[in-house]
């Protein structure tokens, strides 16, 4: 066992998602993933921003899918945060481990359309990822459930078929590299949530789906893991235009 598992499996958690001050994305960290939406694979961790406001708690109802947006899903293995991490060593797997306080499967929605367009045009991706209800989060995982997180199994359904299901052993970036090079950008606090990146799969949803995830470790399936979430129509103004 590595001292990175070690420190994992012998750190009790007892986390919430009430005071998430950010929720930073890892990107292209699956190699398919990165091939299947025609990207160029990054030399160093490529990160971005969720706000808070866009998180569905549990059983909180569905994800809503904006007027004239192509939405899709990307399931997550999301790290909660348990202590502040400025500045650390990428070799630290020792304060890596002991940063997290606990994990969650999420699903990064993303208006797919309004992200083609704003990478095309060199423009934020802020509308793309930041809409309400797109990030569906399980019940938080204690991290003892979890002692390797390079070694489960993420999985989603839409309407019972499988379209993803791929190990976290595929990131291209480690736990321990992905907090490094956040942390030496901007300070991770207590409570932040971050973002692994999804396997290949990815793909749309329209109103009227449903979508489930989960995660296994040892070909177990984590209770607290599981989302379910319906697909609705928006009932707000916003419409998609071109920018």
């Amino acid at each position: 066992m590595s001292l990175f598992h070690k420190a994992f499996s012998s750190a009790a958690a007892a986390p919430s998602l009430l005071n998430v001050g950010k929720v930073v994305c890892i990107g292209r960290n699956y190699a398919d993933h990165i091939s299947e939406l025609k990207n160029a694979a990054p030399k160093q961790p490529f990160f971005f921003l969720k706000p808070p406001s866009s998180i569905l708690p549990p059983n909180s109802g569905p994800v809503i899918s904006p007027k004239g947006v192509s939405t899709h899903y990307e399931v997550e293995l999301a790290i909660i945060m348990g202590k502040e991490v400025k500045d650390l060593a990428p070799d630290d797997t020792e304060g890596a481990a002991n940063a997290i306080d606990a994990y969650a499967v999420t699903i990064d929605m993303t208006a797919r359309n309004i992200q083609n367009e704003a990478k095309k045009k060199g423009l934020p991706w802020d509308i793309a990822k930041g809409f309400d209800t797109f990030l569906p989060v399980s019940q938080v995982i204690p991290k003892t459930m979890i002692p390797n997180p390079h070694d489960a199994e993420l999985w989603l359904s839409v309407n019972g078929k499988m379209q993803q299901e791929d190990s976290t052993k595929l990131m291209l970036f480690r736990i321990p590299r992905i907090l490094s090079d956040i942390s030496k950008v901007m300070t991770l606090h207590k409570g932040d949530i971050v973002l692994t990146g999804t396997p290949k799969g990815v793909g749309p949803v329209v109103p009227g789906d449903v979508l489930a995830a989960g995660i296994r470790v040892g070909g177990k399936e984590i209770e607290e893991g599981k989302i379910e979430v319906n697909v609705e129509h928006s009932t707000g103004s916003y419409e998609y235009k071109e920018t």
